[in-house]
Parts: structure tokens; sequence; C-alpha cells
């Protein structure tokens, strides 16, 4: 692989497939909230859609590291952008022939978030077929400034047009950028990772596979500390995206263009994020961006629930999309680092499987409460909670500027022959 990323084909390709998936996914992300709120009119009912996509993807994410640690992973990848795009399509389908269906919406949803777990594993271990190590950091931060341009744009079409023609057929447009992927994904070639051509000798039994995805993430500091940290701010942040839209339907009385723009102009954050983080990665090191997107990220969410105007309220939305961009990158990277790419699969899903634990069961508290209480008090709770979160991160092995460096060598029943 050539060691200009503007020169390598194969990953130039799966960059431009994965910015309209992206693309897509930034109209569902609007219209399916929208679409909720306008059949049931509750937030509640926003939470536990919300909920039940954490639910389908902590159960998915419990087997799809063993399966995409043991089949083509490019083709894995191909079947669940088709499946998506099947199942995608019925919510516009159905809407038409017989109406608003609530049970459809919790269908779907169930449907695209495993198919989207076995997707997502996949892409992570995706990269390191297409990228170097070194190269890792600078390639996610290119796919986070392409998505933050896709989130930018689709926000804001994607309230417009479900100002115009209804959030259920704006749900269709992500069923088609799904095709996209698919058909780019098709073209793209996977090389074998750098430097590993050898194999991790450990038994070939699902369970006992798992287990060693486990314990290898868990032997390590550095990844089970931010394990536990991400956990946490899964438990308070899964409902962040649902409370921000009911408090700008509801404390705002915006219309569905306006939160569209809205959080199409937040997503300037991932832009910003995607253009800067190696540099940052490069001259903070881990510590500063992991802890500083999780800390400042708190202070912005704090500020979006206080915010006593809109350009501050919109200013916030920029640095919250921002510090996750930092934040999430500088993580990802340092996962594919560490991890040999035999286990990465596993890993991956194992680390989100333990992410996604606390997350429904937060969504559905804090939409819960909301809903009795109003979005502020529980937005500026998140973001204070966020806060603290970060201030005890500093005590602990993420707070290293370097800890690829110190990375614990695999067990001995994971060692390398």
């Amino acid at each position: 692989m050539t060691s200009n990323l503007w020169r390598n084909r194969n990953f130039n390709i799966f960059w431009s497939g994965q910015t309209f998936s992206n693309l897509g996914d930034s109209f569902a992300l609007i219209a399916l909230p929208l679409l909720v709120l306008q059949a049931t009119g509750s937030v509640a009912q926003m939470g536990l859609v919300t909920g039940t996509f954490g639910l389908s993807s902590l159960f998915t994410n419990l087997i799809s590291g063993v399966v995409v640690d043991r089949v083509d992973r490019r083709l894995l990848m191909v079947w669940c952008d088709l499946g998506r795009l099947a199942v995608n399509a019925m919510i516009p389908l159905v809407w038409w022939l017989a109406g608003p269906q609530i049970w459809l919406i919790y269908a779907v949803t169930a449907v695209s978030a495993s198919l989207g777990s076995f997707f997502q594993v996949s892409y992570i271990t995706a990269i390191t077929h297409l990228v170097n190590k070194g190269q890792l950091t600078e390639a996610h931060g290119r796919l986070q400034t392409t998505f933050g341009f896709a989130f930018v744009a689709g926000p804001m079409l994607a309230g417009f047009t479900s100002a115009q023609v209804g959030p259920a057929t704006t749900v269709g447009i992500n069923a088609l950028s799904f095709g996209f992927s698919a058909v780019s994904l098709s073209l793209v070639r996977f090389y074998p990772v750098e430097g590993e051509h050898i194999e991790l000798s450990e038994p070939k039994n699902l369970v006992q596979e798992w287990l060693s995805g486990l314990k290898f993430l868990w032997r390590q500091p550095v990844l089970r500390t931010v394990t536990i940290i991400l956990g946490f701010f899964s438990l308070i942040n899964t409902a962040s995206l649902d409370l921000f839209i009911f408090h700008l339907k509801h404390d705002w009385k915006l219309d569905d263009n306006a939160v569209g723009i809205m959080l199409g102009f937040s997503s300037i954050g991932f832009i910003a994020g995607g253009i800067t983080v190696a540099w940052l990665r490069r001259h903070l090191g881990f510590g500063a961006c992991f802890l500083g997107g999780v800390g400042m990220g708190g202070v912005a969410t704090a500020f979006i629930g206080l915010a006593p105007s809109f350009l501050l309220l919109c200013l916030m939305g920029v640095a919250f999309t921002y510090t996750q961009s930092v934040q999430g990158t500088v993580s990802m990277a340092l996962r594919q680092t560490i991890t040999p790419n035999q286990m990465l699969g596993r890993v991956t899903a194992i680390f989100w499987a333990l992410n996604a634990v606390p997350g429904p069961i937060g969504a559905a508290i804090a939409t819960a409460t909301a809903e009795k209480t109003g979005s502020v008090p529980v937005i500026v709770g998140i973001g204070i909670f966020s806060l603290c979160l970060a201030l005890v991160g500093l005590f602990t092995p993420v707070a290293q500027a370097h800890p690829e460096k110190t990375a614990a060598k695999p067990a001995p029943e994971l060692a390398l022959k």
C-alpha cells in the first residue's frame, strides 16, 4: 500500500462510499425521531425507540465480533448494506399503503441496528486492511471530516424534506444510501494487514474465542479504563439527541426545517474535529484529546440546556460535536493500534457491547424524566456528569500521552506464534 493516503485507490473508494452512506444516515438521524414524534407526540416513545436500537446493538455485538473475525469482512459489509436497504425501504412503502405504524418503526430499528452492528465492526477492521497503522488517525480524521460534511448538509436537507413530504419519505433516502455503499464496497480490495502474517495461538471454540477477546480488552489498562469511562458516558448521553430535538421543538418552538438547520450547523464540529485530530494527537497526546473531549463535551452540553440565545445554542452544538469527533477518533485509532488484527473484530464488538449495556437504561430514564421535569434540567445534569467523568479520568491510565508505547503484551494463552 502506498504511504500517500491521497493516492490510495482502495481507501478513496471506501471513503467516498461511506460519505454517501453517512449522508443517508444523517437523514435518518433527524427523520426517525421526527417520525416517532409525529406518530406519538411523546418524547418517552422517542427514548424507547432509541433504547430498542441500543438493545439490538448490544445483543448483536455479543456475536458480531466472532463472526467478523471468521468471515470475508468486505462481503459481510456488502450483505449488511443490502439488508438495511430492504428494511429501511419498508417504512415509506408501508406508510404509503397503510398509514403510520409505530410497531414498524420498532421492528425496522431493531433489524437495522443488528445489521448495523455487523457492518460497523467490519468497518473498523476494514480500515486496517486499507491503510497502515501509522495512518490510522489520519484515515479516521478524513472519514470523520466527510462524516461532518454529510451531517452538516444532511440534517438541513432532512429537515426541509421532512417538512415538505414527511419524515417517512425522508427515511427512504437512507435506504438508497446503503445501496451506494454496497456498490462502492464491491469495488474495493482488502490487503493483508501490514506486519501481521502470523496467527494467534488460541482455541476455535466460539465461546472461548469471545472470551479471549474480552480477556485481551480487560488486560490492557488503558483500553479497560476507556471502556469504563465510555460506559458511564453512554449511560448519560445515549438520549442526548432525543433530548436535544425535544428541547428545540418544545422549548424553542422550532419547526422541522429549523431543527434540521440547527443540527446541520452543529455538525460543523465533526468537520473541524476530523481536520485537526491528527495534529492534536501528535502534539497533545492521547490523554488530553480523549479526556478533553469528554470533559469539554460536558461543558458544551450544559450550555446547550442553559443557552439564552439561539446563537450560543448553535455554537455549543458545534463545540459538542467537535469534542465527540476528537475523543471518538483517538480512542478508535488506539484500539486498532494495540489490538492484533486477528482479534480486532471481537475486541471492537465487545468494547461496543460493554458501552451499549447502560445506554438503553439511561435513555429510558433520561427521556421519562424530561417528560416530567422538562428537558433543561436533564441536559444540564448530563453535562455536569460528563465533566466530572473527565476529571476522574485524570487519575487513570487514560491520562497518558502515548499509551500505545506501554500497552501490555497478549496474555500467555493468546501469545503470538
